[in-house]
């Protein structure tokens, strides 16, 4: 029996940001969170500076780099204000993502066929920089395989439509939804793409997808800091590490 690869959990902190903005001032603190995730068992903390800074601020970004003890993923937009902005916080690793400044939250994957001009370029200028490049798209062949042309170093898939579907109760789009996923990250891995899955995950869904052994990070946000208000941060970081490994026990009984 061959043991399980390691699954690593990012914490995104966006929407501990976002409460602080409702009133202003500085509580409560992303870094404060952030702290309080790696304690509790995170591998590495997420944040999306957005255009609008409608939650995680420059300062946020500057702070986290300068003082947490586990890598810093940087979401982002590719364009040159935050590429700028990236290569000044250096970060481990940037996630580059779509944005419309009128959404609520990342809609959809990034269109890397479509932007491949201005992506490889971006790329190049991260990986000279020691920073690692993961680009957020779908689990479609057609963008894994450019993504491994622009020799992007990790792909995150989209995992949003699977879980709305299921959240639905869709069961056959949640069914196809999840053949993609399946597809897709053994189709990146076998180009040597290092793969990780986030978006709408929670605690079922979350063990579910630790069982693709292909995938060794999973990034979540929104749902573990609305289950903080009612149990704690801590507490459910150690709920979702313990779904995680879950899952990941599947690997290894296959």
């Amino acid at each position: 029996m061959s043991k399980s690869p390691p699954l690593r959990l990012g914490v995104n902190i966006d929407h501990i940001a976002t409460l602080r903005n409702a009133r202003g001032g500085r509580h409560p603190d992303p870094l404060r969170a952030a702290r309080t995730a790696i304690e509790a068992g995170a591998d590495g903390i997420t944040a999306h500076l957005r255009e609008d800074r409608r939650h995680i601020r420059d300062a946020d970004m500057e702070r986290l780099k300068a003082e947490i003890t586990k890598p810093l993923n940087f979401e982002m937009a590719a364009t040159p204000e935050m590429i700028r902005i990236a290569l000044g916080v250096r970060p481990h690793a940037v996630c580059l993502v779509p944005e419309r400044r009128e959404e609520l939250t990342t809609e959809g994957g990034l269109d890397v066929i479509g932007l491949r001009d201005h992506l490889g370029p971006a790329i190049a200028k991260f990986s000279d920089a020691g920073i690692r490049t993961s680009l957020f798209i779908a689990p479609d062949p057609a963008q894994i395989d450019m993504a491994a042309k622009l020799k992007s170093p990790a792909i995150e898939i989209h995992t949003g439509a699977w879980c709305d579907a299921l959240t639905d109760g869709d069961t056959a789009k949640a069914s196809a939804e999840w053949k993609r996923i399946v597809a897709g990250a053994a189709l990146a891995r076998s180009a040597g793409i290092e793969v990780h899955a986030g978006h709408g995950l929670d605690y079922e869904t979350a063990e579910t997808i630790a069982a693709l052994p292909q995938i060794v990070e999973l990034n979540i946000g929104f749902f573990m800091i609305g289950e903080a208000v009612f149990v704690g941060l801590a507490e459910t970081i150690r709920t979702m590490r313990a779904a995680m490994e879950r899952g990941r026990a599947k690997v290894a009984a296959a």
